[in-house]
């Protein structure tokens, strides 16, 4: 029996040792994520941060509120996971396979991305830089939501701004709700017919756009928080991405302002070539 018992013993002290190792790993990978911000060839380790997360808190189980997709009534391997993690990650690079030229997420929005909330990641980010400069011993997410960070309240973000600024992320479905079409030079709304203006709201209502990697393109009012250039394709790759002033289906001006992609003067060239194959004359539209 004593001997039983000490095997016993032996078996939990390495499982906590095992856990705690594991934490520390993730804590550790986590904390690489803000390294590598300036070296976005290596933005892939925030998909490798958010695995070992999971695997660290694998013995804890989190409140439903917490991470809104979770769901305790069917128990779940740490392999599904990171499969279901892995997925959402894999959406910041879906449509490069379709044209290398096309713009991922700006590393600092990855976070976003990740996140099962799409909590805004400017706010995320400041959360995550306060984070950063403790020695908390706990992986990110757990420490904001779960952990000693779950009572933070910063004055730069205050937590009510955090839980209430979530950007929408829309599905294949909700997004053809957004798409339009250019007959002739002229914007029309795909399912309805309407021509596109964005004049006729709020006079300082901002309109914003995306073109996916396969030339799709949507628009909409941007509503800060809630509806930005990450929600049309789910954080997904853009070929240009920027704002536009519409006149009756007829572009007056374009910007390439876009924080979310940070599109270059290639992708801006790109989505002018777009128009200009659709009949829209360049000479009349603003840049």
């Amino acid at each position: 029996m004593e001997l039983n018992g000490q095997s016993l013993s032996t078996s939990e002290s390495l499982k906590e040792n095992d856990d705690s190792e594991s934490r520390t790993a993730a804590v550790k990978l986590q904390k690489v994520y803000r390294s590598y911000r300036t070296r976005r060839k290596l933005a892939d380790s925030a998909v490798v941060a958010e695995e070992l997360w999971w695997h660290a808190i694998d013995y804890a189980r989190l409140n439903h509120s917490t991470i809104s997709f979770f769901n305790f009534s069917k128990p779940e391997t740490a392999a599904s996971r990171w499969n279901r993690i892995s997925l959402i990650a894999s959406k910041v690079g879906k449509g490069l396979s379709q044209d290398d030229k096309a713009r991922k997420l700006a590393f600092q929005h990855w976070i976003e991305a990740v996140d099962p909330r799409h909590r805004y990641g400017h706010n995320l980010n400041i959360y995550y830089d306060e984070w950063f400069g403790r020695d908390t011993g706990q992986p990110f997410f757990y420490w904001l939501d779960i952990g000693d960070g779950t009572k933070l309240d910063l004055d730069e973000c205050p937590r009510s701004k955090l839980r209430q600024q979530c950007i929408k992320y829309l599905g294949p479905q909700e997004r053809l709700h957004y798409e339009y079409v250019i007959a002739e030079g002229t914007f029309l709304h795909k399912q309805t017919g309407d021509l596109l203006n964005t004049t006729s709201g709020l006079k300082r209502a901002k309109w914003i756009f995306v073109m996916s990697a396969s030339k799709r393109l949507y628009a909409a009012e941007k509503k800060k928080g809630y509806f930005h250039h990450s929600s049309f394709l789910a954080g997904g790759a853009t070929l240009a991405a920027g704002r536009l002033v519409a006149e009756h289906g007829k572009v007056k001006s374009i910007s390439t302002h876009s924080g979310h992609y940070r599109p270059t003067n290639e992708n801006l060239g790109i989505f002018l070539a777009f128009l200009k194959d659709k009949g829209v004359n360049l000479e009349e539209v603003q840049v």
